[in-house]
Order: structure tokens, then sequence, then C-alpha cells
């Protein structure tokens, strides 16, 4: 299992996610934000939850490339 966490409202709109770990990421037309995508919400942290280990290795270089820190991966 891979939990990836976002903490959206503090995102400066850099795309380093979305160009390194593109099926997790997309960046929003509204905000010019990132989106984790198929996460779910809660005070202000946006979580995904995948039996997939693929997206591991994609997440963790996102994590690493993020210049802001708001990006945390890890394997449960």
């Amino acid at each position: 299992m891979v939990v990836v966490t976002l903490q959206r409202q503090k995102c400066i709109g850099c795309n380093y996610c979305v160009e390194l770990a593109p099926e997790q990421f997309q960046m929003s037309k509204k905000d010019g934000k990132s989106v984790l995508l198929h996460s779910k919400e809660k005070k202000g942290f946006f979580t995904l939850k995948s039996p997939d280990d693929r997206i591991f290795e994609p997440c963790v270089e996102a994590q690493k490339a993020c210049p802001v820190n708001i990006i945390d991966t890890k394997q449960v």
C-alpha cells in the first residue's frame, strides 16, 4: 500500500510533481496549484491510498523535487 499526502494550499505551482508523476498529479486550471488525483481531503491535507506499488517511485521523485516540501510518500 502506498500513501501519498499533499498540502495543496502551500503549493507554488512549479509543476515538478506533474512532470515526475503525471498519473498521480495534475495542475488545476482554476488556481494553478497541484491536484493529487483520486485523493480525499481532510483539514487541508489531500491523501491518496493506493494498493499499486508502481506509483511509489514516481511519487518519491515528485516529493524530492518539490521545492516547498508539501508532498509525503510512504509505503505501509
